[in-house]
């Protein structure tokens, strides 16, 4: 084939392999722009910014082809609609902010000295007129104290028999040296805060406090192990949700019998406002029994991607599919450099959704579905008009391709939340609760095993659930593992984050 003079004569032989050659360099192309559009995206991934804003002046390119897609305005004699205006934007205040009322104040008072407290006009002394006082935040670093528990021994004097000793009070870990306080402090640091136990252990140090890192991981362990049936009750209330929001995101998992770690899970499931549960679930690999053994008896909404681990739950006819317009929005995205035209033709669709969105956002839910039916529907028919159409002249393979491939398989998921008002468009807030797993997953690098990929769940729920309703993570936990040793267990929903908010808000409730 490199020797033009081994080149056949035959003219029809000639075109069959010019055809041939065109269409293997043809398929070599189109496997180029495939395998540099995965590049650009996961360079994207590690390296850019995770935003996906657009300079307006580009997607005004796709604002023009949408009028044969979207109905005709309004005529000017129709009754106009009362629709809400859309919210303003808050501005962010300038400047340094106040610091809290409530914090602590220490006082250093300066005066000018003596030599200085005359006029220096008519010798005359000078009068206190005033004070001018500055404001600056200091710092003491936290600190540890011992806590001596003395119990009383009494005995009978006469015949020096019958000692009787006060019972020892129910403790979080039976004869741990750790309190509530500071067993708070550890799992808050380890999962809020990030800081690995090693790195903990090099800060008690520095107090003088020697703790060894197997130490800290028993005590973890035993937390996530009195928490757990507080968690089993988020669990229990969270499957009694209209709608569930869940995702799930990678956690390498060390295996003793491999020489590198295996890629476990850990899933997020999110209750509606009836039942405000962030829960976390551990799985040792992406199987659909995960999902399928927590959500087991569940009926309602479930919102998600379009992982085919879902696809069981929905086919048994109680659950509901919910798919998520930022997943769609975010393929379209991704397409803009290849096909930049109908890339933003499709993104200003979008826009359009999440404009209506923010318009209604403050709205009741039979509020917010009838602006959906009104105004979102004729743009979703819309657009799904412009995706049929550009199907036939776009190649299945290409970035856009697969975009709106992706929107086709998925659109009567797309669409479903225009049917009720509780539904939400996009699955955001499954991924932000999964944020933190993600910064912390950066420090520790690893779990140790699956046991600890389970502890980390446990754990995981409640500093989310207690940061949804606004709760300092720290204080709460606290509480919990000096009432849980106590507590009935036929009234663990009093002990759950949800419950402990609104305790915390009934008596300003009752105040006001």
């Amino acid at each position: 084939m490199g020797d033009p003079e081994s080149l056949p004569d035959d003219p029809a032989f000639l075109k069959e392999m010019i055809t041939q050659l065109h269409q293997e360099l043809q398929s070599s192309y189109r496997r180029q722009e495939q395998l540099q559009h995965q590049i650009d995206v996961l360079a994207r991934r590690l390296f850019g910014r995770r935003s996906e804003r657009i300079d307006p002046n580009q997607l005004a390119l796709g604002l023009g082809e949408l009028g044969p897609f979207l109905p005709a305005p309004a005529e000017e004699d129709e009754e106009p609609e009362d629709d809400p205006p859309p919210p303003k934007r808050r501005r962010r205040g300038h400047g340094r902010k106040r610091l809290p009322e409530d914090l602590p104040r220490q006082r250093v008072t300066h005066e000018p000295p003596e030599d200085e407290r005359q006029c220096r006009g008519c010798g005359g002394a000078l009068t206190r007129i005033g004070e001018e006082v500055k404001e600056q935040l200091e710092y003491v670093p936290a600190s540890f104290y011992v806590l001596e528990t003395v119990r009383g021994k009494w005995a009978c004097r006469h015949c020096e028999e019958g000692v009787v000793t006060a019972a020892a009070p129910p403790q979080p870990i039976e004869k741990g040296l750790p309190g509530p306080g500071l067993l708070a402090h550890v799992v808050v640091s380890k999962y809020a805060d990030h800081l690995p136990l090693a790195r903990q252990t090099g800060i008690f140090a520095r107090h003088g406090i020697e703790l060894s890192r197997s130490t800290l991981c028993d005590w973890v362990g035993r937390a996530a192990e009195l928490a757990a049936p507080v968690v089993s009750e988020m669990r229990r209330d969270l499957l009694a949700s209209k709608v569930i929001h869940t995702d799930d995101t990678p956690v390498p998992v060390l295996d003793r019998n491999r020489e590198k770690t295996r890629t476990a899970r850990l899933w997020v499931y999110l209750g509606d406002r009836g039942h405000p549960n962030t829960v976390f679930d551990f799985t040792p690999d992406r199987s659909r029994d995960g999902p399928a053994t927590f959500l087991k008896g569940y009926a309602g909404y479930l919102q998600a991607d379009a992982y085919s681990v879902y696809d069981g739950i929905y086919a048994g006819g109680l659950v509901s599919e919910v798919a998520c317009m930022a997943h769609a929005r975010r393929k379209f995205y991704d397409a803009r450099e290849s096909d930049p035209a109908r890339a933003f033709t499709a993104l200003a669709f979008v826009r359009q959704l999440y404009q209506i969105e923010a318009r209604a956002r403050d709205l009741p839910a039979d509020q917010r579905a009838a602006m959906r039916q009104r105004h979102a529907v004729p743009v979703l028919d819309g657009f799904a008009l412009w995706i049929q159409r550009e199907s036939s002249r776009v190649l299945p393979k290409s970035p856009l391709g697969e975009a709106i491939t992706y929107a086709q398989l998925q659109w009567q998921a797309l669409r479903r939340y225009t049917e009720d008002g509780d539904l939400s468009i996009d699955n955001n807030a499954a991924e932000r609760a999964l944020r933190a797993v993600a910064v912390g997953r950066k420090n520790w690098i690893f779990a140790g095993s699956d046991e600890g990929g389970r502890r980390a769940a446990i754990l995981y729920s409640l500093i989310a659930s207690a940061r949804r309703h606004g709760l300092d993570p720290y204080a709460y936990l606290r509480d919990l593992f000096e009432r849980l040793p106590t507590h009935p267990h036929d009234r663990l929903a009093e002990l759950t984050p949800a419950a402990w908010a609104q305790a915390l808000r009934q008596p300003a409730e009752a105040a006001a």
